[in-house]
């Protein structure tokens, strides 16, 4: 028996059950990956005041590990698949934890970027890419959902993380708090993916509603050909852009609006907005991965990424409200998270499960290009205008984009290909 099949006291479990709980492991892995993103904004001024450096300069830190654990997710996915789950995603979680350690110690940008950004970007990289494919495989039936299930243990790992680290920030300083936190969430990364498994060859299991795949499975080398992938890539870089602007700025801009002084509910404005971001940062996307099995891709993000558009100018025109920032933050990413349920599932729908790992891969790389738009650029131009409505008016563009193009555009180009590659 393979050692990637999996086994209970010596007898294998039916899949059904199997598959919900290599679900909860995945989900525990990407939590423990999520908060070098979702709580960078609370580090950026520190870091600006302990090098004595810009913000635009800081923010190539969160871009590069973006870039880092966007661009090698091609390699990622590939290594993945052929040293095994466990190893890598174990192997990934680890260098996640010892990111910050390393960073703690930074006294210079140079050392900042290789610690935080090229550490961190790799190991986080490892974990989301090997994560996404196992459980698209897992769930053939429920794809939207499963992708979904897993991106939201990205986007709401750091809920549990947000108010801790604020507050350690304040008692204990930057140092001693990336030191403390990396240690423990790389070690609880680390002992989650020890349980990790490769899903059987066939999922035979009489209680596993399986979908056949209808699809012919297309390499990557063949899919990078077809126009119908750059578009995905095109408004997944779009959408990443608006949602990491936000994501990368929120500080800067809470600060600039007169945000980080105020109190609502009895709690600072700004580490609540930030919690319960991530709450509707998770529940996004196994809600539209679930809609979006029922009703479509396409038309689910249509949908989506016109709502955000809208929250988001509704944020900008009540910024200076205490409650509404607060209250609208988390409606903004609400309408955001989704696209890392979506996206995965509309592309293995597309191009079949056989290189879903590698081909999520190649996809997932917009998301670096999106963190050089939404970070530092995003910082340079609020730099050279002084203002940040020019920010907003360029991701909320794009979410209005992206929307008409998911649903006139490529809802047809999909269905044509579908048409011509069917089993």
């Amino acid at each position: 028996m393979s050692s990637d099949q999996y086994i209970i006291e010596g007898a294998r479990t039916p899949v059904a059950t199997a598959r919900w709980y290599q679900l909860f492991i995945g989900v525990v892995c990407m939590m423990a990956i999520s908060s070098p993103q979702y709580v960078w904004t609370l580090f950026t001024g520190p870091l600006t005041n302990k090098l004595g450096v810009s913000l635009a300069q800081v923010q190539i830190t969160f871009s590069l590990l973006i870039i880092l654990q966007t661009f090698f997710s091609p390699v990622q996915g590939y290594l993945v698949d052929r040293f095994g789950i466990r190893l890598l995603v174990g192997l990934g979680c680890t260098l996640s934890g010892l990111s910050w350690v390393l960073a703690s110690q930074a006294s210079s940008l140079s050392m900042l970027y290789l610690s935080y950004g090229v550490v961190g970007g790799l190991g986080t990289g490892i974990v989301y890419v090997g994560i996404v494919g196992l459980m698209v495989r897992w769930f053939p039936d429920r794809r939207g959902f499963a992708a979904g299930a897993v991106a939201a243990g990205y986007g709401m790992g750091a809920m549990l993380t947000t108010f801790p680290i604020s507050n350690s920030l304040q008692s204990a300083g930057m140092e001693q708090t990336m030191m403390t936190f990396g240690l423990v969430l790389g070690v609880v990364g680390l002992a989650a993916s020890r349980f990790l498994r490769q899903p059987p060859a066939l999922l035979r299991d009489a209680a596993v509603a399986q979908t056949p795949q209808t699809v012919s499975d297309v390499a990557p080398r063949e899919m990078l050909k077809t126009p119908v992938f750059w578009l995905m890539f095109a408004m997944f870089t779009m959408m990443s852009t608006s949602g990491l602007m936000v994501t990368s700025q929120m500080a800067s801009f809470a600060k600039d609006f007169g945000m980080t002084t105020v109190m609502v509910m009895g709690m600072a404005a700004l580490p609540l907005a930030l919690t319960i971001d991530r709450v509707c940062n998770g529940l996004t996307r196994p809600l539209f991965g679930w809609i979006s099995d029922r009703f479509g891709r396409e038309n689910t993000m249509a949908f989506a990424f016109l709502f955000e558009g809208v929250a988001m100018t509704l944020w900008l025109l009540t910024i200076n409200n205490p409650v509404l920032f607060v209250l609208l933050s988390g409606v903004v990413f609400l309408g955001w998270g989704e696209i890392f349920s979506l996206f995965p599932s509309t592309l293995t729908d597309t191009f079949g499960t056989r290189h879903a790992t590698t081909n999520y891969g190649f996809l997932y790389m917009a998301q670096g290009i999106g963190a050089v738009f939404g970070g530092p650029v995003a910082a340079l131009l609020h730099q050279y205008t002084s203002s940040w409505y020019p920010v907003f008016a360029v991701a909320i563009s794009f979410d209005i984009v992206t929307a008409l193009l998911a649903f006139f555009v490529l809802k047809r180009m999909r269905m044509n290909w579908l048409a011509a590659h069917a089993l």
